[in-house]
């Protein structure tokens, strides 16, 4: 026969019609026989109701509800305190790091895995996701991580410009989650690396609306191994972002900015505007007499304001971090070479963000279309 259970006001109630028998003479006993429960139940109801009113009994049996509950709930987060203690040793903030962080805490705490989950706050569809290992991804990370060692100042988005260029079909962020599966990243500091002998290997003031409407060059200052000096006359186009000359010496004087200037329009025209910073070299009679006779207008910026002049700027930034920080130079002839090297892989292989990922100025490529005239920011 199945226990039958009592809601408090029942059991009060119970309690009083025993109290109201035995006051008239009736035995404990017969009073319980006649209520229709046992002896022992009598007694355990007036330890445990004993003095209460119906509505006070009510109360005390919830207040016994919501003890349970909470020691239940203390218990729950004094376990997933000590779940949360054995995933502490690092930041989970991968998916995959989660998911092992959730088996882990399935065997050595013998929970469910939506507690689990819960605890590391890791959704129960991403636990359960089976990637999906496509046929060429071997390849396709081989490739990649040959393009970082081969460029080692070159972000994933760089490299997906390089590899959809060699004939992979694959978008940015399919090679985001392989860069980062392999550890590669774009290193802050580089350590100079010398060159073997017989190794072949912003504000604007007049923004430009096509090309060779201005150039821009400026001065880079660096040292050869020995500690001598070298300088180096950089020339842009702003519009079209190639790189026309770079001029490498020891000094350079106006006389070789007229020379640098002169080789650049002959092969490819006399530009409208030509801006510059105020050094003593650019802004010499002899030189701006020069440009004058030519039809050059020249834009000098004003003291103290390199951003005017951006986009050289910006080409002199990538020049240091992607060559000049990770060579070592033993002589100016080296130096020369290997910097015109560099020059036509910027100019005709190297992805450029402000141009959608293209060179400046590919052998197979006319850039005719209006680009966004702004200096370059991205890895």
């Amino acid at each position: 026969m199945p226990r039958k259970s009592f809601t408090p006001e029942q059991i009060i109630a119970k309690l009083r019609l025993i109290e109201v028998a035995t006051s008239s003479g009736k035995t404990t006993p017969l009073a319980c026989k006649d209520a229709g429960i046992s002896e022992q139940s009598y007694y355990r109801w007036r330890k445990q109701y004993g003095g209460l009113q119906h509505d006070q009994a009510k109360r005390f049996k919830e207040l016994e509800r919501e003890n349970a509950r909470l020691k239940k709930l203390v218990a729950d987060l004094s376990l997933e305190k000590a779940m949360l203690k054995e995933v502490a040793f690092g930041k989970l903030v991968s998916p995959e790091r989660r998911r092992r962080a959730v088996c882990m805490l399935q065997q050595r705490f013998v929970v469910s895995e939506r507690h689990a989950c819960r605890v590391v706050r890791q959704p129960r569809a991403v636990q359960r996701y089976v990637p999906t290992v496509r046929a060429d991804e071997d390849e396709l990370t081989q490739a990649i991580v040959a393009l970082a060692a081969e460029y080692g100042r070159y972000g994933y988005r760089r490299i997906t410009a390089l590899l959809q260029s060699g004939g992979w079909q694959v978008g940015r962020d399919r090679v985001q989650r392989i860069w980062r599966r392999e550890g590669l990243k774009v290193p802050k500091k580089q350590r100079p690396r010398g060159r073997l002998w017989f190794n072949d290997g912003s504000c604007v003031r007049l923004r430009p609306q096509h090309r060779h409407h201005v150039w821009s060059y400026d001065f880079v200052h660096h040292t050869t191994e020995d500690g001598c000096s070298l300088r180096l006359m950089t020339l842009v186009d702003e519009f079209s972002r190639q790189c026309l000359a770079i001029q490498v010496g020891r000094r350079l004087n106006g006389m070789d900015v007229i020379e640098t200037l002169a080789d650049a329009m002959l092969e490819h025209g006399i530009p409208m505007h030509i801006r510059s910073d105020n050094g003593p070299e650019m802004t010499s009679r002899m030189v701006r007499d020069w440009l004058e006779k030519v039809g050059a207008k020249t834009l000098f910026n004003e003291p103290g304001s390199p951003w005017e002049n951006g986009y050289c700027e910006s080409f002199n930034g990538k020049l240091r971090d992607e060559l000049l920080n990770g060579e070592l130079f033993y002589s100016l002839k080296e130096a020369q070479v290997v910097i015109e090297q560099w020059r036509r892989h910027y100019n005709t292989q190297r992805p450029h963000s402000s141009l959608g990922y293209r060179p400046p100025a590919p052998a197979a490529y006319s850039l005719e279309p209006v680009m966004s005239a702004q200096p370059e920011n991205m890895q």
